[in-house]
Formats: structure tokens, sequence, C-alpha cells
């Protein structure tokens, strides 16, 4: 029997998500690819079994390039996870998106360099090559968007987040660049994550809380990281509120018709936990 169902990946921010211990555990997890960012924190919530890993471990120990997706990603799946829900501190790209305000992206662009973004590079991996044209899992997306509207927080539905590497924030004349190309909000965590997510046939969404406009947006000074940590902190309690009300309104993983496909037809050469 599966020890959760529902993976929770917490962001900046965001290393708890059980209220007290409430029969929630950790777990010891290994996974081929080292061992993720924290043990695992698998507990019920709203009538369902949730595993939860803060991104950057306890105390935010991790930088953004440092964390390791492939173990994350590995080991949610390796205790029965299927759908992911992933928070995350981003940058605004316009004006109109302020902090405080919830994206629900649906496009994203990777500017990353030097992460590791598949499980399948090397033996006894095969080459495998999945779709990832629409990169978040729709019928997540629709829950949260559906979830925060029924709790008052109207979101941007829809958006592209681009994914910069990392540790140091865009100049502004890359934060020009990504509005140039389209994108609505910037952060350095949504990918890989989505990547490996889908090429382990999981339901992806992401959660993007903007905690400050980028450096190009409004010609004012540039972010620092305490700054954003202020602002994440100021709403983190309202987010993890959105989080469990998505938990218990998520409908069963077998709903979604595009991620769990992922790796129909394909030869991994990989046995997935």
């Amino acid at each position: 029997m599966p020890l959760a169902d529902i993976g929770v990946i917490g962001g900046s921010g965001f290393y708890d998500f059980f209220d007290g211990p409430g029969g929630a555990r950790e777990v010891d997890t290994t996974t081929p690819f080292g061992p993720p960012s924290d043990p695992l924190v698998v507990g019920e919530v709203a009538g369902r079994r949730v595993a939860f890993v803060a991104r950057h471990g306890k105390g935010h120990r991790l930088a953004p390039h440092r964390v390791n997706y492939r173990a994350n990603l590995w080991a949610l799946r390796s205790v029965g996870v299927r759908q992911v829900l992933g928070p995350c501190a981003v940058g605004s790209l316009r004006l109109e998106h302020g902090p405080g305000t919830l994206v629900v992206p649906d496009q994203l662009i990777d500017r990353t360099s030097k992460r590791a973004q598949t499980f399948y590079d090397e033996p006894p991996a095969k080459v495998v090559h999945v779709g990832f044209a629409d990169p978040y899992c729709p019928v997540g997306r629709t829950t949260v968007v559906t979830t925060a509207r029924d709790t008052g927080w109207s979101p941007v539905d829809g958006g592209t987040l681009v994914v910069v590497e990392g540790p140091r924030f865009s100049t502004r004349a890359e934060s020009h660049l990504h509005r140039s190309m389209g994108a609505t909000v910037v952060g350095m965590t949504g990918h890989p994550e989505a990547i490996l997510a889908r090429e382990l046939a999981l339901c992806y969404t992401s959660l993007a809380l903007v905690t400050d406009h980028d450096a190009g947006v409004e010609g004012g000074p540039a972010v620092s990281h305490e700054a954003v940590l202020e602002v994440f902190a100021q709403n983190v309690d309202r987010l993890r509120a959105l989080v469990v009300a998505v938990v218990a309104a998520l409908p069963v993983p077998g709903d979604c018709t595009q991620c769990p496909c992922a790796l129909d037809g394909l030869d991994t050469g990989l046995e997935l936990p």
C-alpha cells in the first residue's frame, strides 16, 4: 500500500507542512541519484495521504542550483506519490502582478545551464524523449485555480515562468529580455522539477507566489534575498492553507489523461519505483 499519493515540495520559506505531530512521520528514502533535500515527511491532510519535502532543506541549506531535483522527485514517487504540488517564490515581470499575487503558470522557459534534467542519461537507462509541450498538469492547474478563487485569492490563470540558473538575480537587461520573450514571472526552481516529474509520469502543478517585481520592470532597486523571504513569510500561511484546500480538492490521479501517459510505449530501461 502506498504511503502517500500526493506530494508537496515546499519552496523558500515553506519548510513545514503538517501542523504538529498528528501522525506525520519522517520516512528515509534511498534513490539512485542520492538523498533528497530532506527526509520526506508523510502524514494525512484533509483525508489524503501526503508526502512533503522542503525543496531547499530545512533552514534553506541548498541554493537553487544545488537542489537534487532528481532525488526529490524519485523519492516522492517511491512512496506512492502520483500528483505533485510545487509552491515557489517568483519575481514578477509584469507591473500589474505585484507582491502577493498568485500565478498558476501554464508554460515554462528554461534558461538554466548546469542542472541534471533527465533520469535517462546513462545505462541502464535508454534514450527517452517525453512530450513537454504543456509542462503542467491540466487537472492540477484547474484544481488550483478553482480552489484559489473559492478561497478568495484571485489567481492569475496561466502565464509563462522563466527559470534562471541562480543563485544570482537577473540583470535589468536580462529582465527586459525575459519580458520580450513573453514571460510572466521569473524564478530559480521550477526547472528541472517540471520535466523530471513528467519523466516519472507524475502530475505536476506549480503555484508561483510573487514576492517582488524583477529588476527591469519598474526601474526600482534590485531585489534582495532577504526581501523575498520577508514577503514570502507574510503570505506563507495563506499559501499553506491554499495547498491544504487543493489537496482536499484534487481528484484521483486517473482523472488526468496527459501526465500519467508520458511514458506509454517507451522503453526506458529503468525500473521506476
